[in-house]
């Protein structure tokens, strides 16, 4: 029997110092970047061909833009940047004794190594609920959401039960964060303007969305009075929120509160938490709270003089950081682009390693049109429709290509007059299997719920 062909990479070694980042995320993408003019070899291995624009996740899953809008290849984005190698594949292991790691595509030697690996949906242990809802951090994430929320209507058309027809109708999100702010907000629209027409036959009425957080207020990283505000917009909006909640359990049809409280929903979006994804090999030592790598101050991974971390995967503790810094793009930029500095000044300038410090450039978060909050690094706070203009230009800015921006801008202006999401699209078959129903067929966790019992 022949002996299986070991897989390699096939990246030749060009007698340069090789950087292999893994991860194109914001961190990843903004160090690669800003490694362009290193005499280095600089490798990124992702498992996807491709950058995602993930705040604007949600509007592609509740079809306010296309899923080409907030996606951009890697190769299109650095082809003119020549010390650059892309590999499609998985980082499986480190062996950092040997300076090398093993991908799914074969192993590669590096001489410095940068995890930018990202963060992964915490459910915080809670196997159901990992099972059933649908969580928001990929591209296929959004594609799956918009499938469901589209083929959900078109069941309820044909459902003449009233609890398995709300059931279609009704939606919980869990997580009061921008992403559920977000989330709930474009749900409420679709509600009220888009709904309507589409499903003359249904009572939108009895179309609910509720919003559970388990702390006392929404957007817990900014100030009360924003949250308060977050909060007024949405339940004018119609979302029923769920303050001091949280999420038992869910069975694919039946919700279960803290409070013992039930809700009936065939989607759960689960927007509550996550956690880091780090690489198998790293030593048990390096990894903190939240998964994530402890780093120092010029983001090396402790333990380790040539292996780094950037971005939500990276916790930078110090005493105004205890817990690292927030697991969100503008920290993971930052670090990236000064990495790459530190990278050039050490190994190309001789000169030493500046730490990093984290400029605070605000926070936002939209709840529908004209409606948004937005906080300066100044401590000035802004809320409605300005808030929205500025969360609009800045979403735009951090884009990744022209491209990009222009069809956003474009989408976004077409649907602020006509009050339309023209993406109500189902692609593929991503998110219909489950839906889909049959003479006989059990609801999921629901055995009593029979046609034909």
């Amino acid at each position: 029997m022949d002996k299986p062909v070991k897989r390699q990479t096939l990246i030749k070694d060009q007698g340069v110092p090789r950087i292999v980042v893994v991860g194109g995320g914001f961190g990843g993408l903004e160090l690669v970047k800003g490694l362009r003019k290193m005499n280095a070899q600089v490798v990124l291995f992702d498992r996807y061909n491709h950058h995602t624009f993930q705040p604007l996740l949600y509007q592609v899953a509740t079809s306010g833009l296309e899923t080409g809008s907030i996606i951009y290849p890697f190769r299109k984005s650095l082809n003119s940047q020549k010390n650059f190698f892309f590999r499609l594949g998985d980082v499986k292991h480190i062996d950092a004794d040997n300076n090398q790691v093993e991908t799914s595509i074969g192993s590669v030697k590096y001489d410095h190594l940068v995890i930018a690996t990202g963060a992964t949906t915490n459910y915080y242990g809670m196997q159901d609920i990992a099972q059933h809802a649908v969580p928001l951090k990929e591209i296929q994430d959004s594609i799956l959401l918009r499938n469901k929320i589209i083929k959900n209507f078109e069941n309820a058309l044909l459902t003449a039960d009233d609890e398995k027809r709300n059931s279609y109708m009704d939606y919980v999100i869990v997580g009061g964060g921008p992403t559920g702010v977000e989330v709930a907000g474009a749900l409420a629209e679709l509600k009220k303007h888009v709904f309507p027409k589409d499903y003359r036959e249904l009572n939108l009425m009895e179309m609910d969305i509720h919003l559970v957080e388990a702390g006392p207020r929404l957007l817990g990283a900014m100030s009360e009075k924003s949250g308060e505000k977050a909060q007024q917009f949405l339940e004018k909006m119609g979302v029923k929120v769920h303050l001091d909640t949280s999420v038992k359990s869910y069975d694919g049809y039946r919700v279960t509160l803290g409070n013992n409280e039930e809700l009936i929903t065939k989607t759960l979006v689960w927007a509550a938490g996550v956690k880091g994804a780090p690489i198998d090999g790293i030593r048990v030592e390096s990894v903190v709270g939240g998964n994530r790598l402890k780093v120092n101050h010029f983001n090396q991974v402790e333990g380790y003089d040539n292996i780094y971390a950037v971005g939500d995967i990276a916790a930078m503790i110090d005493d105004d950081n205890p817990k690292g810094h927030p697991m969100m793009a503008p920290p993971a930029m930052q670090q990236g682009r000064h990495l790459a500095k530190n990278l050039i000044n050490k190994y190309e300038k001789n000169r030493p390693m500046k730490p990093f410090k984290y400029f605070n450039k605000g926070s936002m978060a939209t709840i529908g049109r004209n409606k948004a909050v937005v906080e300066m690094p100044n401590g000035s706070k802004t809320q409605g429709f300005f808030a929205w203009i500025i969360w609009m230009f800045v979403h735009l800015m951090y884009l990744v290509g022209f491209r990009n921006r222009l069809l956003v801008l474009i989408n976004w202006v077409m649907s602020y007059f006509s009050y339309d999401k023209s993406n109500r699209l189902i692609i593929g078959r991503t998110g219909v299997e489950d839906f889909q129903e049959k003479d006989g067929a059990v609801e999921p966790g629901n055995p009593q719920l029979s046609k034909n019992p």
